[in-house]
This record gives structure tokens, C-alpha cells and sequence, in this order.
């Protein structure tokens, strides 16, 4: 059973630190990101997910994020998302029982702590299966390196593989179904967006490029005003220059300041895969 989840944070390098512990896991499925809390009450009613990672004392105050948001929630859902509290500020957990939230975790969010959450929710729907099916924490005794042992069961450990994304482009009775894996990188066309794909072929749609940033999963990663870059796609990056290189093409795609901190966590991405460094 997957998870879809949406994180709520004011500061865009927490909300991709907290997307990045979350990815590990094959249940849980990305929906989108807010900054703030009208942007994150309107996407948790759009898409009404499983979990919120919800921020509850922004830096940023104009952002108006705090545990008001899940009374506003009750106002519209009879069923209200699981909230996860993550925040820097251990004194907010006592507001935050009283509003009955299912955890709350100190960022920067371990692994090991996200491991132990989703453990409870799952125990709390009563459901046999865990989130641990391909964790790299599990020894072949099926236990946690320093915690207690989880017992995991034959059909549990074997998780269902999940169908690839596929983006549909509606226009006038025209379904055009793309393979998210074919996409290179999103370039922004006013209120337009091209999609470029591995073939060479580039598809318009007509959605701006701000919408396709909150709804995109990882590998796709915002990097410009101008253009969403699938990471798989990635050869090179030259932060000199600051441009990103396209596989098998002789595209550069630019990065901003702006976006520099997505660049480097593509960057520490590759690192922390099957890597060499020379």
C-alpha cells in the first residue's frame, strides 16, 4: 500500500532534507510542497494525502505555519491526513499532543527516528506489512543495527513495485501519456511548460512550471526559474559555471543561487549512491 505525503515547511531546504530521509522509503510517494500555511491547507484538499510533514514555528512568520492548520483541517475533512510535526524546538511537543498529532521529530529528520514513526502508524491502522521491506537497517537477521528486533514476515518483506509515474497532457479530448522516466527536464514558456524527452522530442503542456514543482516526486528537482531537471538524466555539473549537463546531448541547463541548494543536494545524492570518486 503506498503513502502518499505532502511536506509543509517554510524553509525549502528542510522541506528537500525531509523529502530525501521520506524517498527511502518505496510506500511513501511524494504529492507535492507548500511554504506556507494557504498553500498547504489548499494542497492537503486537493490531494487529501496519508501523512503531512507539517513545520509548526517558521523562521519565516509571514508563513502563518503552526498546529492552527490541523483545526482548519477538521473544518472540511472527516478524515484528517496523519501530521508529523517536524521542527528544531523541543519545548512545541506538549501544544502539540493536545492536537492529538502522530509524532513529533526534531530536524533534521533521521532516518533511524522516521523508521520508529511509521512503525507506530502502521501498527496504529493495524496493518501487518512494514515500511522496512528494502531498508538498508535490516541485517539478514531482520534486525535494526542497535534497536530492538522487528519481525518481519515472508509476504511483508516482499514489497509491491511500484508503477512507474506516467504524466498524462490532456488538451481538447487528447490524452498524450509520457513515461516520467523518458522526461530530461521541464523548461518554463510563460504560462506554458515544455517537457523535453530522451528521444529529442519536446511536448508542450499548459500548465506553468510552478505547478509542475509541487507536484513532481523525486528525480525531478527545480534548479532555475526556468527549468525542473530529472537527476537521472544528469552528467555533469559545474558549479563554476553553474550549469547542469544533459546525457547523451549537448543541452546546459543553468541553476540559479536560488536553487543552489537543490543543486547540492543532487550532488550529495550521486554521493551517497553506488559511487567512486577519482
Amino acid at each position: 500500500m503506498n503513502y502518499p505525503y505532502i511536506v509543509i515547511d517554510d524553509n525549502q531546504e528542510s522541506v528537500l532534507k525531509t523529502k530525501a530521509i521520506a524517498d527511502g522509503f518505496s510506500e511513501l510517494v511524494f504529492v507535492a510542497s507548500a511554504n506556507n500555511y494557504t498553500d498547504g491547507l489548499n494542497l492537503i484538499l486537493e490531494h487529501t494525502p496519508k501523512i503531512v510533514f507539517l513545520e509548526i514555528d517558521p523562521a519565516d512568520k509571514t508563513s502563518n505555519l503552526s498546529l492552527q492548520l490541523i483545526n482548519e483541517l477538521y473544518r472540511y475533512l472527516k478524515v484528517v491526513p496523519k501530521i508529523i510535526v517536524t521542527t528544531t524546538k523541543k519545548e512545541l511537543a506538549f501544544d502539540a499532543i493536545q492536537f492529538e498529532v502522530a509524532d513529533y521529530l526534531i530536524k533534521p529528520v533521521q532516518r533511524v527516528d522516521l523508521v520508529k514513526t511509521l512503525l507506530k502508524l502502521k501498527k496504529a491502522i493495524g496493518e501487518d506489512e512494514v515500511f522496512l521491506s528494502q531498508s538498508p537497517m535490516l541485517d539478514a537477521s531482520s534486525k535494526f543495527v542497535g534497536e530492538p528486533q522487528v519481525i518481519v514476515s515472508e509476504q511483508a518483506s516482499v514489497s509491491k513495485k511500484e508503477q512507474p509515474l506516467v504524466l498524462c497532457i490532456k488538451s481538447y479530448g487528447d490524452y498524450r501519456y509520457i513515461d516520467a522516466r523518458d522526461i530530461c527536464y521541464f523548461q518554463a514558456d510563460n504560462n506554458s511548460t515544455d517537457i523535453h524527452l530522451n528521444n529529442g522530442e519536446m511536448i508542450t503542456a499548459f500548465k506553468t512550471l510552478k505547478h509542475f514543482e509541487s507536484v513532481l516526486p523525486h528525480p525531478f528537482s527545480r534548479i532555475h526559474n526556468s527549468y525542473i531537471v530529472n537527476r537521472h538524466y544528469i552528467s555533469r555539473i559545474h558549479t563554476g559555471n553553474a550549469v547542469c549537463y544533459i546525457k547523451n546531448s549537448t543541452t546546459k541547463l543553468p541553476f540559479s543561487k536560488s536553487y543552489k541548494e537543490n543543486v547540492d543536494l543532487i550532488i550529495s545524492e550521486f554521493a551517497n549512491g553506488n559511487y567512486l570518486e577519482i
